[in-house]
């Protein structure tokens, strides 16, 4: 599911709920917290000032998003994380890097070709100087 993220398509939706959910620190803390095991919500919670249902509320995000899963134990509910997901927005955000790096190696060709005095550089308004 994750691992064919390309921007453009139909996964860019889910890039941008996994973003989404990265973009509080409280969710990173959470899936800090939770990718050396699976706490139960309600041990998760007692990190954090703020209520149960708050926690609760940023844990559904991350479900959301893929990046955690909820395992019911009993009266607990455990949290895990989801690798998979992380290494989607891993690649997106590669994606993007190459995109970019290649439109700044052709500006950076283009300055480089418009400044050599050899290629005859012109002004704007294709004049000679």
């Amino acid at each position: 599911m994750y691992n064919q993220m390309v921007v453009g398509q139909p996964t860019d939706e889910i890039a941008n709920s996994v973003f989404h959910a990265l973009s509080d620190p409280t969710r990173r803390d959470i899936l800090r917290r939770c990718s050396g095991g699976g706490p139960s919500v309600s041990r998760l919670a007692e990190a954090y000032p703020m209520s149960f249902a708050a926690v609760q509320k940023h844990v559904a995000v991350l479900e959301r998003a893929g990046l955690v899963t909820k395992e019911r134990r009993g009266r607990e509910q455990l949290v895990h994380t989801s690798p998979d997901a992380v290494q989607g927005a891993r690649q997106a955000l590669d994606q993007l890097e190459a995109t970019w790096r290649g439109r700044v190696d052709r500006m950076a060709g283009l300055l480089a070709r418009s400044s050599d005095p050899e290629q005859g550089s012109t002004n704007p308004k294709g004049h000679t100087p």
